[in-house]
């Protein structure tokens, strides 16, 4: 049986880690599975050698206070990849990171398969020479990233993008508002503040501050927070001072999605996960002011959110550093509020994107293409 290790640094790629691994098993019956990841990971049966808890962060400048863990885990994978000899490993997204693993297991004869792949063509296109470098295949999520692989001699595969099959809705919307204190018939808002300890921290205070102005103008709205994995009660204390009527509800950002109105979310696979509910949304976004003034003559696109990327055009709004402010925000999540045809519009668009993601098998077919890489180039 073939032995994979795989590789992802943030919730997302725990989420497609943990549904890859689950689709290997059911492939290859006997296959044995490490590297580093989270909890849905280590449920579909890997064994974990780190946890991406730490890891996960955004910018330049922030990424440079997670350096030296980064390093100890590096050389820790390295030994364990050195020592066991995987059959092929398996890096999702989290380029930074991954690109180094990726390296070391080339060095050593190991073939890769990038899974995610990092927006390259969106920003810091001149990757394409490391991922040509390290990766005998890379499977992407989104139809227009496989043109970009194929222009530059990439062995490319469009697997279709996974979330559609890990939608998960596990109580109804009048359920979960009362069960959490709420009233199922008012207006609700639901807040996805990022995945990221960094993330939380930058955007939150900023939302909470949205809410107070939302509530002045819609007196009877209400908010749902939906709080990721591994992140700490501190981070939530911008909301401890917000007197309407709100709940955080951890783990489940599928239900909180299904039971919001509008949705207020950080940039990021959450506006993929919105758009698949049918949700109207706005979209915002903030990094450190130093790690935004490097970075940005480095993006290559008009639009940041991933949904307006698949729609060729921007169908959602997006406030993004400067322009993410309480009075903007407010503004935008009203205007989606009280005008029924402007968040009808906004929902058909939507519909467009969720026609654009592939269809469904999505982690089977990339368990398919991991295993055909495994047995490529295992030893005759």
């Amino acid at each position: 049986m073939p032995t994979v290790m795989m590789s992802c640094g943030e919730a997302s790629g725990d989420l497609y880690a943990g549904a890859l691994a689950l689709e290997l098993q059911r492939l290859a019956p006997g296959v044995r599975i490490f590297g580093i990841g989270g909890e849905k990971m280590h449920a579909a049966g890997a064994e974990l050698v780190g946890d991406y808890r730490g890891l996960a962060v955004t910018g330049l400048v922030e990424a440079l206070r997670v350096v030296p863990r980064s390093f100890r885990l590096l050389r820790q994978l390295r030994e364990r990849m050195e020592r066991d000899r995987p059959d092929v490993l398996v890096v999702i997204d989290f380029p930074d990171f991954n690109f180094r693993l990726a390296a070391a297991a080339r060095a050593l004869g190991i073939p890769v398969v990038y899974y995610v792949s990092p927006q390259i063509w969106a920003w810091r296109a001149g990757r394409i020479k490391t991922v040509k470098q390290v990766a005998s295949k890379v499977l992407v999520i989104f139809p227009f990233e496989k043109k970009f692989y194929e222009d530059a001699g990439v062995p490319v595969e469009f697997v279709g993008h996974p979330l559609p099959d890990l939608i998960q809705v596990s109580e109804p919307r009048e359920r979960l508002l009362a069960g959490v204190g709420l009233d199922p018939s008012a207006p609700t808002i639901a807040l996805l503040p990022g995945s990221r300890p960094n993330e939380v921290r930058s955007i939150l205070p900023t939302l909470a501050a949205a809410a107070a102005l939302i509530r002045e103008r819609v007196t009877s709205a209400q908010f749902v927070i939906a709080r990721a994995p591994k992140l700490s009660d501190q981070m939530f204390q911008p909301f401890s001072h917000f007197t309407g009527p709100s709940a955080i509800v951890a783990g489940r950002a599928d239900d909180v999605l299904n039971a919001s109105d509008v949705v207020i979310t950080a940039s990021g696979t959450a506006t993929v996960q919105a758009a698949l509910h049918g949700k109207p949304m706005v979209i915002v976004y903030r990094l450190a002011p130093l790690t935004y003034k490097m970075g940005r003559p480095f993006v290559k696109v008009d639009t940041f959110g991933m949904v307006n990327l698949l729609a060729g055009r921007r169908i959602v709004p997006e406030l993004i550093q400067d322009d993410f402010t309480p009075a903007r925000v407010a503004d935008e999540t009203i205007g989606l509020l009280t005008d029924p045809a402007r968040a009808a519009e906004m929902r058909r668009a939507l519909a467009e994107v969720r026609g654009a993601l592939g269809e469904p098998g999505a982690s089977r077919r990339a368990a398919e293409a991991v295993l055909s890489v495994a047995v490529a180039h295992a030893p005759a």
